[in-house]
């Protein structure tokens, strides 16, 4: 039985969280939010974007089919609603992910990359962010 790491787990390491809790005060994005913050929103988005999910039904229901896996891959221990997940990119301001997005550079993304091809098999050349 595999004990590292999922690949998911892996490539958040190389995302920098103090950047983004910056990005998330500067535009106040955890205002009133009791559960589902922006690092959450961020992780779900960026796992069906990574899965390849068409729409939120179907990131919704991957997430469901990892429910056990949810707190290794980061996302925590509370299911997501779609509902949840639909008013939360709908009501929170664009900048913060846009801005966290441009400050990622590319050398961040390709170190993300070869670790975790170091690790696992990865059948792609380039991850499609």
């Amino acid at each position: 039985m595999n004990q590292d790491k999922y690949v998911f787990a892996q490539l958040v390491e190389f995302l920098n969280n103090d950047k983004f809790r910056r990005l998330v005060d500067k535009y106040d994005g955890n205002r009133y939010v009791k559960h589902f913050t922006c690092w959450s929103q961020l992780l779900a988005m960026m796992f069906g974007q990574l899965s390849n999910r068409e729409s939120l039904r179907d990131l919704i229901v991957a997430l469901e089919a990892h429910q056990g896996k949810r707190y290794h891959l980061g996302l925590g221990r509370e299911p997501i609603a779609k509902t949840t997940l639909a008013s939360a990119n709908q009501n929170r301001d664009y900048r913060i992910f846009e801005d966290f997005g441009t400050q990622i550079s590319f050398i961040d993304l390709f170190l993300a990359y070869r670790t975790a091809r170091k690790h696992y098999f990865c059948p792609h050349p380039f991850l499609d962010f």
